[in-house]
C-alpha cells in the first residue's frame, strides 16, 4: 500500500493510526500541502479533489478517510475498529462524525487560507475562529463521554475504535490552535493512553519522515 498523505494532516493522521492499529504495512508518500503540492496536475491525477489522504493497494484507489476507514475494517477485520453490535457501531460511527464532519472541516488548512487570502482575517482572528469550533464540538463531545458509564479508556468500551482514530488528531490540533484543554478531562484520558500505545506513538505527525526536525 502507498498512503499519500501530509504529516500534520489530520485527515492523514486517523488514516495512519487505523493502518497501524490493524498491522498493516504501507509506504509514506509526503504531499506537502504547506507548497500546494495537492493542487499540482500530478496529485490531481490521483485525486482530482485534490485532498489527502489517498490510499492505493494494488489493484484500488481509495479517498476520503472516512471511507478509508470503513474499507480497511470490511478489508482487513481483524483488530476490530467498530463494536460488533448496531447500536455500538452507531455510537462510534456519531463520534466519529461529530469531529470529522463537524469539528476538523471547519478548521482545515483550506478554510483557514480562504479566511487569510480571499477575506484578509487577521491571524488573531483566524485562531480565534479555530477555537471557537473546537471548543464547541469538544464540549459537546465531552458530555457524552461522561455520560458512557460503561467506557473504559477509550472513547467507546476498552479498545481502540473509528473515534479514537478521530479524536487524537483532532486534540492535536486543538494544542495547535491553543485551546485550553482543562474543561475536557475525559478528552484528555483518552489522549494519555492513546499516546501510551505504538500504533498511535508511530501515527503521531512529529514521527513522519516529512516532519520538520
Amino acid at each position: 500500500m502507498k498512503l499519500y498523505g501530509y504529516f500534520r494532516s489530520g485527515t492523514s493522521h486517523r488514516t495512519r493510526i487505523a493502518l497501524n492499529l490493524k498491522g498493516l504495512d504501507y509506504d509514506a508518500i509526503s504531499i506537502n500541502l504547506a507548497q500546494d503540492e495537492q493542487s499540482e496536475p500530478s496529485f490531481k491525477a490521483i485525486n482530482p479533489q485534490g485532498l489527502v489522504p489517498a490510499l492505493q493497494t494494488d489493484d484500488l484507489l481509495l479517498y476520503q478517510s472516512p471511507a478509508i476507514l470503513e474499507w480497511l475494517e470490511e478489508v482487513y477485520p481483524h483488530n476490530q475498529l467498530l463494536p460488533k453490535d448496531a447500536a455500538g457501531r452507531m455510537q462510534v460511527r456519531a463520534l466519529s462524525a461529530m469531529i470529522g464532519c463537524d469539528i476538523h472541516p471547519i478548521n482545515n488548512r483550506r478554510i483557514l487560507q480562504y479566511l487569510r487570502n480571499e477575506l484578509s482575517v487577521d491571524e488573531d482572528e483566524v485562531l480565534a475562529w479555530c477555537q471557537r469550533w473546537i471548543e464547541e464540538g469538544f464540549a459537546a463531545l465531552e458530555t457524552l463521554l461522561a455520560k458512557d458509564e460503561s467506557r473504559g479508556k477509550f472513547c467507546y468500551g476498552n479498545s481502540p475504535t473509528f473515534a479514537d482514530c478521530y479524536l487524537i488528531p483532532q486534540v492535536y490540533s486543538a494544542r495547535r490552535f491553543k485551546v485550553d484543554l482543562t474543561p475536557y478531562p475525559n478528552i484528555m484520558a483518552i489522549d494519555e493512553h492513546c499516546r501510551t500505545l505504538q500504533e498511535f506513538f508511530d501515527a503521531d505527525p512529529m514521527n513522519q519522515p516529512d516532519a520538520p526536525h
